[in-house]
């Protein structure tokens, strides 16, 4: 199962403060207004080695008339339902208001774990005052503040042991390769599976957001042997509304964290949107590897140049990781279906590849030797040694004697030169550089 928590509360209780400190980033619009956060936002938390998804919800509200806090309570919900671990936010200066028990009644149908955070606690006067939030009956209240990030190391050191210890979840056929599709409302996903399959083992309309739950299939023909993970089965019609694209994200969350390699679905007629960005942000966060699959490319009146041009687009807007296949298909012609399987094995094949340590010496330390990293205030960083870390996604530690001196564009070359010398093509790679 993934690792997700959804951080949920009424208005202006510090939901965006903590969504930014967890995931070390400022992502999340904070001001001291209501309702500032409207949209869904999606970002990636570790703590003591443990990986973690974080959603950061708008502030519910019941029996308001305002259409934003409508969408919002129905987001709330939804987070509810799919996280796995729920942060619970109050304040301590305001106390228990009508709002609360609106949440906490909500939080006791969904027999998920759940902490309460008693934010505002931003000095030594206020400690203590979290001790109503106890009469909610919904587990340990933890006192922090979002802003100075006081307490928030506790909440996690609990937080964190309800979550899998590997980012890699347990799976079924765990020795199997898995790859998930994946993709925003529409794109044809599910279509893709009934072609592969020659059977409709997926129901597919023409209603955005149909396909619901992930499903396993394993896939043994034409030569292959792997995991297909895709996100399958049937929404009620009644529930196929402004929440889709907040759908499409959660379950793609889950199908990605349970794939070694994602098959990235995007529409040809629509071309790369900003649900789709933020589909493939999730997907190189989580360091899995990537095949791009341009569908529903019969629709598109083209010539000699069309594919190219499009696929120039799309590296654009995928930069800066540019490194990645693109192929071009229809589900409906089954044009290239199978060359799309074939890619995602061989970007499989890249993901798991283990570069012998001399070989990766040899090498690199000869690139680095003909274009060593520039002088910073007159100190001349050193390269010594290079090696692949133990980890399931390709990871490499440079050891120098001024590691702090390396600057981002030389990470990046020492990354594309590695790209070159050793096939990592669609698979995120992570560049250390460790004091020798």
């Amino acid at each position: 199962m993934s690792n997700i928590v959804a951080i949920v509360g009424r208005p202006n209780v510090g939901k965006s403060t903590l969504f930014n400190r967890l995931t070390e980033s400022r992502r999340a619009i904070v001001k001291e207004v209501s309702g500032v956060t409207r949209d869904r936002l999606y970002g990636r938390g570790e703590w003591n080695g443990i990986d973690f998804s974080v959603i950061d919800t708008g502030g519910y509200v019941k029996g308001s008339d305002d259409i934003f806090e409508g969408e919002i309570r129905k987001q709330v919900e939804i987070a509810i339902e799919e996280a796995n671990v729920i942060i619970f936010m109050v304040d301590v200066m305001t106390g228990i208001v009508d709002l609360d028990e609106m949440v906490a009644k909500l939080l006791r149908k969904s027999n998920k774990k759940i902490f309460i955070a008693a934010n505002k606690v931003d000095n030594t006067e206020r400690v203590g005052l979290s001790s109503e939030f106890w009469s909610f009956g919904l587990g340990e209240v933890f006192d922090v503040s979002a802003t100075n990030g006081g307490g928030t190391g506790e909440l996690l050191d609990e937080l964190v042991k309800e979550f899998d210890k590997e980012d890699e979840s347990v799976r079924d056929g765990e020795e199997l390769p898995h790859i998930a599709i994946v993709g925003k409302p529409n794109v044809g996903k599910s279509s893709l599976v009934n072609a592969l399959t020659g059977e409709e083992r997926n129901i597919v309309t023409n209603i955005s957001g149909t396909t619901r739950d992930s499903i396993n299939t394993r896939y043994t023909a034409f030569g292959f042997d792997f995991m297909m993970v895709d996100t399958a089965g049937i929404r009620k019609k009644a529930k196929v509304h402004e929440d889709i694209e907040y759908y499409s994200v959660l379950r793609s969350i889950r199908a990605i964290e349970n794939s070694d390699v994602c098959i990235f679905m995007i529409d040809a007629e629509e071309g790369l949107q900003k649900q789709d960005l933020n589909i493939f942000y999730i997907i190189e966060k989580n360091s899995k590897g990537v095949v791009v699959l341009v569908n529903k490319w019969d629709l598109i009146e083209k010539d000699h140049k069309t594919m190219q041009e499009f696929e120039d687009k799309v590296r654009e807007a995928l930069a800066p990781f540019k490194d990645v296949p693109i192929i071009f298909t229809s589900t409906i012609t089954k044009q290239r279906i199978h060359k799309a399987l074939e890619t995602a094995m061989d970007v499989y094949e890249n993901r798991v590849q283990k570069i012998p340590t001399s070989q990766l010496n040899e090498v690199m330390l000869e690139i680095i030797q003909a274009t060593p990293p520039p002088s910073v205030k007159g100190k001349y960083v050193k390269i010594k040694y290079v090696q692949q870390l133990p980890t399931h996604a390709p990871s490499f530690a440079f050891f120098c004697n001024l590691p702090q001196y390396i600057p981002d564009s030389y990470k990046r070359f020492v990354e594309n030169r590695l790209r070159e010398e050793f096939n990592f093509t669609g698979v995120p790679i992570k560049i250390f550089f460790r004091k020798k």
